[in-house]
């Protein structure tokens, strides 16, 4: 209760009236559940009121404190009591709040430094009736302020994504950084369920943040790639996200708020990653056939095996097509040009994976239609990509039926099989519908792997021709 009712004395409220005793107990109820250490003296400067939270930090009890004349001889030291009570009553007559920082003294002798927030108190004519002082320790109200100064500069100038996640599982503040990642308002997106505002990788975030409101912070970031909608269309990002569970300090037990999301693009670091990884798996790969290769007796059996090892986390299917010269070529004033022709020398098979088959062994010519890929390849020289496109699956059949390919065929690319100045023919990769397209740097392994090829098949004829 109020520490003035404690000790007898009578505080600047006035005695207690009959049918009043309820509302002094209610006032020292409050005085003693604050969580700031507060203090009043009365105009004479008599302290009339000391809650628990001052006792804690000082050690003084409410029946100590109440009816001494100030802090000196008990408080503080007495070479400092003049001038601490002067400051302390000078907000009586000031307006507003006046915070100061002194050194006080424990009950056990030991000294602590408080900042402090003092006002005049009026009485019922206005006219001031005494002083009330809240104080706390220094470091705990520099640990406030820090914490405070930190979200604001987490939601000003992080140079990462800062998103608070209500319970609901929707944005309640997001920063600069997330609402620019996002390709949205700050405003805009509060309140908006996460499938509003990203197209894909909502269903992986929205477990990770239930997660988060369950079990609490995972113990290391977690990447997700996530898509974002933009004006130019859907654009793929990899976040690396760290997740923290907010719970109210207020409650006796931890009540969850919602969950901290804290992301930062690595989309470029991990694509250079996933290539740098491709890269040495390739490398490896052309190793591995250089070697299983020399131990080929057949120059043609190396080529199947480089075509093999070439498939693995490339392609679905492969094709060798070897030129054969075309009998209207042959004899004088033959048509090169029209003389182009392609034989088929090996494949993978058709249904279940497995090696690459020689094939061709009749001589007998492949059906390709004029315009064909792999005449294109042939005639320049240089490699062909292409693809079925955007079109419903029963029509890509039909596109790589037509071609000649696999039915499951969508995405092909043709290199150019070259040795010694000489054209011997076409490698085409195959790639299903579960696969990406083909890209500048899988055209530069697919001519590696052709040119290795064609260094086989050109030994293989040399051999045949001694």
């Amino acid at each position: 209760m109020s520490a003035s009712r404690r000790s007898g004395t009578t505080d600047e409220l006035g005695p207690d009236e009959p049918g009043e005793s309820g509302g002094s107990d209610l006032l020292a109820a409050l005085l003693d559940g604050m969580d700031a250490a507060l203090c009043a003296f009365d105009a004479d400067g008599v302290v009339t009121h000391w809650n628990r939270e001052a006792e804690r930090i000082l050690g003084w009890t409410a029946a100590e404190a109440v009816g001494r004349h100030g802090f000196a001889g008990w408080a503080v030291r007495s070479a400092d009591a003049e001038e601490v009570q002067a400051r302390l009553m000078s907000a009586m007559h000031a307006p507003g709040r006046q915070v100061h920082e002194f050194a006080l003294v424990t009950k056990g002798g030991g000294r602590v430094l408080v900042r402090t927030q003092s006002a005049a108190v009026r009485g019922p004519e206005g006219k001031p009736a005494g002083v009330y002082c809240a104080f706390s320790e220094v470091h705990a109200q520099i640990d406030l302020e820090r914490s405070i100064a930190l979200s604001e500069a987490l939601f000003e100038d992080a140079a990462w994504g800062v998103v608070l996640i209500d319970a609901d599982l929707r944005p309640a503040v997001v920063n600069a950084h997330a609402a620019r990642a996002l390709g949205i308002g700050r405003t805009s997106a509060l309140g908006r369920p996460l499938g509003e505002l990203l197209a894909q990788g909502v269903e992986e975030l929205e477990a990770a943040l239930t997660h988060v409101l369950a079990e609490g912070a995972p113990p290391a970031p977690a990447e997700m790639w996530v898509a974002v909608r933009t004006a130019e269309g859907e654009k793929r990002r990899c976040w690396r996200n760290g997740f923290v569970r907010l719970a109210s300090p207020l409650a006796e037990e931890p009540v969850p708020l919602g969950v901290g999301w804290l992301f930062q693009d690595v989309t470029e670091a991990k694509r250079g990653e996933q290539e740098a990884a491709l890269l040495r798996f390739r490398t490896n790969q052309l190793h591995r056939a250089a070697r299983a290769a020399a131990e080929c007796e057949d120059p043609a059996e190396a080529a199947v095996v480089h075509l093999d090892f070439a498939l693995a986390g490339f392609a679905d299917h492969a094709l060798i097509d070897r030129t054969a010269p075309s009998p209207r070529s042959e004899g004088p004033g033959g048509d090169e040009e029209a003389a182009v022709r392609l034989v088929r020398l090996a494949a993978t098979p058709a249904g279940a994976p497995g090696p690459s088959l020689l094939t061709g062994a009749a001589g007998l010519p492949v059906r390709y239609e004029a315009g064909h890929p792999a005449l294109q390849c042939v005639e320049r020289a240089g490699a062909v990509r292409a693809d079925a496109g955007s079109v419903p699956a029963e029509q890509a059949r039909e596109w790589a039926l037509a071609r000649q390919w696999p039915g499951d065929a969508v995405h092909a690319l043709c290199a150019v099989l070259r040795s010694r100045g000489r054209t011997l023919g076409v490698v085409t990769f195959l790639r299903g519908s579960g696969r990406s397209r083909f890209e500048r740097s899988d055209t530069a392994y697919a001519e590696d792997v052709a040119a290795r090829i064609a260094a086989a098949l050109d030994l293989a004829e040399a051999v045949r021709d001694t």
